[in-house]
Parts: structure tokens; C-alpha cells; sequence
């Protein structure tokens, strides 16, 4: 494996002569020592980069921007940061209209209207002439952004979600081992329950376990993926969540609502066990530097209890694309830029809890010897992206919408479910 300075040198000098043989403007000369340099003869290419990354992650994206534009002279990139709530109605807007970015941030499960508009391009073989191979990344991202078997984005990570837990909490609560590891060996709701329910006897002043009731949709999609449940049947043309896989699923949080071993109220769940009030966070990856590296927290981090028979879980990718507006030159000035962020900046990427898609990264001894990284590597296997229709934006939101009607509103989680199956038809329909 390679340590991290020697791996940054030697992709970072394969990226630089990359962009001298691929992008106009460049020649090749001979110095005294009659060694091959590369000099550039008009100003480099300017390509717009739109992302919608704030606050860590943000920072990690800017100093990725700033080391390429450094590493050579024949690209430099502009980057544009929109607030995360408005993204993709920009994006959208902008690639219909044929005017905006270069190179575009596009979650995996947002591709496929894109693709479906032809308004991003496939990018094998642009890979191919700025020397990208996309063998050097994860099979599994490769398959999650590939359409009619070409790839239309190159992805740049997995994630999905963890078990934070307060060592202090579980410590009161008889929960803790001599390693500070948690006592959390339960394989069934009904396990895992009695053991919030021990958290709460013990530990009354607390939260036992956050539940991200503001974004229901992912704890909800978490456990119905672990219960071998599908968004759509197998025409991939219908719903298909009006079943016992979710009514058991959603009977087990109305249980932990019900209970008080969760506040369904809880605005900020996140800030919750942040702060020290709740012992368990069910919370992305990308969360990983805010709770372990705060000093009053003492929170540690495992994979979700396998509670509904599986591992398997919820998760997305980031993903950068190409619209098909953008001109041959910046295309290529886009790809090799694109290239960089995966076999160079991905490091830098992996430190804000990102699990990377480069292959090498992945592998590297640099990375696999940040703190939890070993177990953000084991739980990646188990996530399941979301299904390939342009119509998933809309069931996203529709299955946002309607289940938290269920867990705020008390609705029976049969009749809930029939509803939204029905509307989420309703939106595949049409």
C-alpha cells in the first residue's frame, strides 16, 4: 500500500501530464538534459464548478479546487457554492437552458432526468482521451451512474449511515465494555428496544435514541432495506412499499415514538446527541469530524445494528457530471480536472467522512488509517442506491411527505401505507 505523500506525488504527477497531452494549447519540449517539459502556450482553460457543499464539507472541496489549480497550469477552475436547498432547481434551470457550469455535483439518485433529457453526456470516452479509467473505481459506483452501459458521472463516493453512540450515557447505563465499545449486541426490534428502554430506566434525563424524524425518510429506508423491502416492484413501473416489510418497520418506530425512548418533536435530533442529551444518532458518515473530534463529546461510532435480517441500508453517492453544452475543450479541461478530484483529491475527500470511490485511495494505507475508517469500509458493502427512474426526486419528496404525516399525525401505518403507495403511483403515473 501506499503512504500517503507518495501517493499524492505519483497520481499528481500522472494528472499533470495528462492535462499537457490532452488539452489544446500545450507543447512538448526538449530541455538541455534532453528531458521531455511541458509548457503552456495560451492562458489555461477556465471551467465553472458548481457544488452545493457547506460549512467541513466545503472547506475540504475548496482546498481540493485550489491544489489542482496549483498542480498545473492548463485548467483552472472557478468554483460556484449554492445553498444545498436550492441546488438542484438552479442546476435544473441552468441545463435546460444550455448555460451554466462546466462540471456539475449531482447526488446519484438525481442522474436520471438528466440523462433522460440528454442533458449530461456519457463520459467514456472522454475518460479514455485524458487517460481516466473508470476500472479504478468501485464496481458498485461505476454500475450507480451508468445508463444503456456507459457511464454519464463520475462518482466520487459512498455514504450512508452509522451508529454514534455517548460513551458516557451507555457507561451509566451498565452499556459500555472495558474498550469503550458498546454493549449493543441485539439482533431484533424487540431486542433493541428493551435495550433504549434500560437507557431510559437508567439514564432518565436523556434522549435514548435520536430518530431523524425532520428527514424520516432514511432511518425509515434503513430498516425496510435491512427487510429486503424495494421502492419499486419488479416492472420497476410501480410502487410496491404497501407491505408487512414496512408496516413492521414503521410499527417499530410508532413503538419508540409511543414510548418516549424518542421525541418525535425533535426539530435538530442531530444537535441532540451533539450536545450530549441523547445516547444513540442514527447519522451520516459525513458527520463523523462535527461529533468525534468534539471534546466535550464522548461519542464513539459502529455500523447499524442489523436489526430486520440483513445489513443492508440506505446510502447515495456524489457525483461529478458534464452537461452537453460545454464545449469540446473545457469537456476535456472538465475530465481532467474530474480525474484529479478522484485520484488525488479523494484523500482530502475521505477526511470529511466520505468513504471514497477511488479504488486506490480506498486501499491506501493513508486512509484506512484515519480514525473509524476500517468500519465505514465494512458498512459500505451493505448500502443500496437508490433505483434508476427520473421520476425519484418526486417519490423522494412524495415519501418524505407522507410518512412523516404517519409518525407526526398518528395515522395507523396500514392506512398510511395504502396512501402512499397510492400517491407515489399517482407520481410514477404521471
Amino acid at each position: 500500500m501506499l503512504d500517503k505523500k507518495k501517493f499524492k506525488r505519483i497520481v499528481g504527477i500522472g494528472c499533470i501530464w495528462t492535462l499537457a497531452f490532452v488539452l489544446t494549447g500545450c507543447s512538448i519540449l526538449s530541455n538541455t538534459k534532453n528531458k521531455k517539459i511541458v509548457e503552456s502556450a495560451v492562458s489555461p482553460v477556465e471551467i465553472s464548478f458548481w457544488n452545493p457543499f457547506g460549512g467541513g464539507e466545503g472547506e475540504f472541496v475548496e482546498r481540493i479546487v485550489q491544489d489542482f489549480n496549483s498542480s498545473q497550469k492548463a485548467v483552472y477552475v472557478k468554483q460556484l457554492r449554492l445553498e444545498s436547498n436550492e441546488y438542484y432547481v438552479k442546476l435544473s434551470t441552468a441545463l435546460s437552458s444550455g448555460k451554466g457550469p462546466d462540471v456539475a455535483v449531482a447526488h446519484v439518485d438525481r442522474m436520471s432526468p438528466f440523462v433522460k433529457a440528454k442533458q449530461i453526456m456519457p463520459l467514456d470516452t472522454l475518460a479514455s482521451e485524458v487517460g481516466f479509467d473508470f476500472k479504478e473505481l468501485e464496481e458498485s459506483n461505476v454500475r450507480s451512474v451508468s445508463f444503456m452501459s456507459k457511464p454519464y458521472a463520475l462518482p466520487l463516493d459512498t455514504h450512508f449511515h452509522m451508529l454514534y453512540y455517548n460513551k458516557a450515557i451507555l457507561k451509566k447505563a451498565g452499556m459500555l465494555n472495558d474498550d469503550e465499545t458498546p454493549k449493543l449486541a441485539v439482533s431484533t426490534p424487540e431486542a433493541f428496544i428493551q435495550m433504549l428502554q434500560q437507557i431510559q430506566a437508567k439514564v432518565p434525563n436523556v434522549e435514548p435514541f435520536a430518530v431523524n424524524t425532520p428527514y424520516f425518510q432514511e432511518p425509515f429506508l434503513n430498516m425496510y432495506y435491512q427487510a429486503g423491502g424495494e421502492l419499486l416492484d419488479e416492472s420497476k413501473a410501480k410502487i410496491n412499499i404497501h407491505n408487512d416489510k414496512a408496516l413492521h418497520v414503521l410499527k417499530f418506530y410508532q413503538q419508540i415514538y409511543d414510548s418516549k425512548l424518542s421525541d418525535v418533536n425533535d426539530k435538530t435530533p442531530w444537535d441532540t446527541f451533539h450536545n450530549g442529551q441523547a445516547a444513540l444518532w442514527m447519522g451520516g458518515v459525513w458527520e463523523a469530524g462535527y461529533h468525534l473530534s468534539e471534546a466535550s463529546l464522548p461519542a464513539g461510532i459502529m455500523p447499524l445494528p442489523v436489526l430486520f435480517g440483513s445489513s443492508m441500508q440506505w446510502g447515495s453517492s456524489h457525483t461529478l457530471v458534464i452537461p452537453t453544452y460545454v464545449t469540446k475543450d473545457k469537456q476535456r479541461a472538465a475530465m481532467a480536472f474530474m480525474s484529479y478530484f478522484s485520484k488525488v483529491g479523494s484523500m482530502l475527500w475521505g477526511q470529511a467522512g466520505h468513504v471514497p470511490a477511488n479504488r486506490a485511495v480506498l486501499q491506501s494505507q493513508a486512509y484506512r488509517q484515519l480514525p473509524y475508517r476500517k468500519l465505514f469500509i465494512e458498512a459500505q458493502h451493505g448500502v443500496k442506491f437508490a433505483p434508476q427512474t427520473d421520476k425519484y426526486a418526486t417519490m423522494f419528496t412524495t415519501l418524505s411527505e407522507e410518512l412523516q404525516s404517519i409518525v407526526m399525525g398518528g395515522i395507523d401505518p396500514e392506512e398510511g401505507l395504502v396512501q402512499l403507495e397510492k400517491k407515489m403511483n399517482s407520481v410514477l403515473a404521471n
